[in-house]
């Protein structure tokens, strides 16, 4: 049995306005059942699990890729990181907030916070690993197909791609590429 590639979220930089829709988006599907504005009213924290970064003049949306050999699930001890079915997921019940996987996740898209209460009896500040988990559990509670910020992106800058789709596209854009540079080295060689 051939083993499933990770499907990942695809982020046109050239699409992205920086508007961070994604990110309210993201927060408020990890924030629990009542929507943005009970967390607003109750002062709940949220926490996007995606990050819009301004990259010169260009902004573009950093989450998890969904490695394939992803560092993560390597490194961490109590193996709370893992891969699984095409996914490279957190269980935070099974986390200790070592950060391991903070420090080696090539994207910074790993964050540890504390989620809970702070006990009084404890010596650390409980925190867990958090990532982008492709709203499985939102996805699955709400019916949906996409993730939610797939969803909340207003110029369809993010999408949520298989790694088949996205390597045709990849080889469709460099033969296109390879093409126009053909056709400019030909009219340069006749110009000879």
């Amino acid at each position: 049995m051939k083993k499933k590639e990770n499907v990942m979220i695809y982020a046109n930089a050239q699409k992205c306005l920086g508007c961070h829709s994604c990110e309210m988006a993201c927060a408020v599907s990890h924030g629990g059942d009542n929507g943005l504005f009970a967390a607003v009213r109750d002062q709940l924290p949220l926490h996007p699990r995606i990050k819009v970064v301004a990259a010169g003049d260009a902004n573009i949306p950093m989450q998890c890729r969904q490695c394939e050999n992803a560092p993560c699930a390597l490194v961490c001890p109590t193996g709370a990181c893992r891969q699984t079915d095409g996914q490279v997921f957190i269980n935070e019940a099974n986390c200790v907030g070592c950060k391991l996987c903070v420090m080696v996740c090539p994207f910074g898209s790993i964050t540890v916070r504390r989620t809970g209460q702070q006990s009084l009896y404890s010596v650390t500040n409980q925190g867990v690993a958090q990532k982008c988990d492709l709203c499985v559990s939102w996805r699955k509670e709400q019916g949906k197909e996409q993730t939610a910020c797939v969803e909340a992106c207003p110029t369809k800058a993010i999408s949520l791609v298989d790694m088949q789709t996205y390597r045709q596209a990849l080889i469709l854009a460099r033969a296109k590429e390879l093409a126009q540079s053909q056709k400019n080295i030909d009219l340069v060689l006749r110009g000879m």
